[in-house]
């Protein structure tokens, strides 16, 4: 029996982790959820999974909590301890007790706790991009001193892990990774700037929260996958290739030195790497429904159009500069999203914002997490400067009219 920690467990990725587990109960129990302030999710999560620990993101949540369990007590149920904030996530996760942690809250919020389970050696499911994105070779660095196994949890990097293990690294001439395009792909560039977040949160395969559901709109979320697959597999950005693939069942290839392309497909359903992560280097029977080989499959292929998402070469270009460029993408991208969100600013505008945070911060090498965490405060502000200063001048401001 292996004890889990789960960090975002109200989050789309927590949700299906705890699906996994209720399907391998022989196999895995929950040692600690830790989430937000998503209180009523968390509470019937805590009913069904009987957690030893609990973590919430604040004390106001963490008494709303207490209150809701209080109104629905078992007297046979264990009840768990509750805390909330950082250092509580920390403890979540570095417990003597665990065994696995699901890294899945996202944004950096999650970058403190997983950077220490790593340094103990802590098994990683790896389902937040922030953590590699933002602290790469920290994190990369303390995997290889404590020897902790790091699983990539998102679909692409999980087929990539897969298919490196057909041979050796050595033997490796590229990486590729698909994107499904977005709901955008067909978009004419100059219609791009007309887009509103409805239409951008229209995601044409996955069900995603809103943040990433945009980076996928925008590309970006492919460009984080860039940079993480560098720090995972040790890939130089211009060893990475990027091919839009709409369907969205191919997820990864591998291209050896022979010729030969490895390609994992699977059913677009985040239970498939999730339990992957979990059993390796097991492959037990699948969670959910296997691929349909008795009906017909047209698959495309299509390089990406560079011009229409510039998020993508801010990406590769960030990874190059080294340092703390790629925090500092993150941390503006994450401001532009919740701007557009918000009718703050246009579509477009979110790689304007990028490109002109990058320009405006100065990039350096962090010696440690507290100094990450610095830098993206530091990087945000930046952005909410710029962002509050195009408002203010009427330019780049979301131009539909809201409802």
């Amino acid at each position: 029996m292996r004890n889990l920690t789960i960090l975002g467990s109200t989050g789309s990725i927590g949700a299906s982790t705890l699906d996994v587990v209720r399907r391998r109960s022989d196999r895995y129990r929950v040692f600690a959820l830790v989430a937000g302030q998503n209180v009523d999710l968390l509470a019937a999560q805590i009913a069904e999974f009987q957690p030893e620990v609990v973590v919430v993101a604040t004390e106001e949540a963490r008494r709303n909590l207490l209150d809701r369990l209080d109104g629905h007590a078992d007297a046979h149920a264990r009840r768990p301890e509750v805390f909330a904030g950082p250092k509580a996530r920390v403890q979540a996760a570095t417990d003597p007790k665990v065994d696995f942690v699901m890294s899945a809250i996202v944004g950096v919020a999650g970058l403190e706790a997983t950077y220490e389970a790593v340094k103990l050696g802590k098994q990683i499911g790896l389902a937040n991009k922030e953590v590699l994105v933002a602290s790469g070779k920290l994190v990369m660095d303390a995997a290889g001193e404590a020897g902790t196994e790091i699983i990539p949890v998102d679909s692409e990097h999980n087929g990539a892990h897969q298919c490196l293990k057909a041979g050796r690294r050595d033997e490796v001439s590229r990486l590729i990774l698909t994107a499904s395009g977005g709901p955008f792909r067909n978009t004419p560039k100059e219609k791009l700037a007309q887009v509103t977040p409805e239409q951008a949160l229209k995601h044409p395969t996955w069900k995603m929260g809103k943040r990433i559901t945009i980076d996928s709109a925008t590309l970006m979320n492919k460009g984080f996958e860039v940079i993480e697959a560098c720090w995972l597999f040790g890939f130089a950005p211009k060893d990475i290739d990027i091919v839009v693939h709409p369907q969205s069942s191919v997820h990864a290839l591998v291209e050896y030195a022979d010729g030969s392309v490895i390609a994992q497909i699977s059913v677009t359903d985040m239970r498939m790497p999730i339990q992957y992560a979990l059993t390796y280097p097991e492959r037990l029977t699948a969670p959910v429904r296997r691929y349909d080989w008795s009906a017909s499959h047209a698959w495309e292929f299509h390089p990406p159009d560079w011009g229409k998402f510039p998020l993508l070469r801010l990406a590769y270009a960030a990874q190059e500069a080294g340092g703390s460029a790629t925090c500092t993408l993150n941390a503006a991208d994450e401001i532009g999203v919740e701007s557009f969100l918000n009718g703050e600013i246009g579509f477009t505008a979110i790689a304007e914002l990028a490109e002109e945070t990058l320009a405006k911060t100065p990039n350096r090498t962090p010696a440690s997490v507290g100094e990450v965490l610095e830098i993206d405060r530091e990087s945000r502000a930046v952005a909410k400067a710029i962002a509050r200063s195009w408002s203010r001048s009427g330019r780049r401001v979301y131009p539909v009219a809201r409802a």
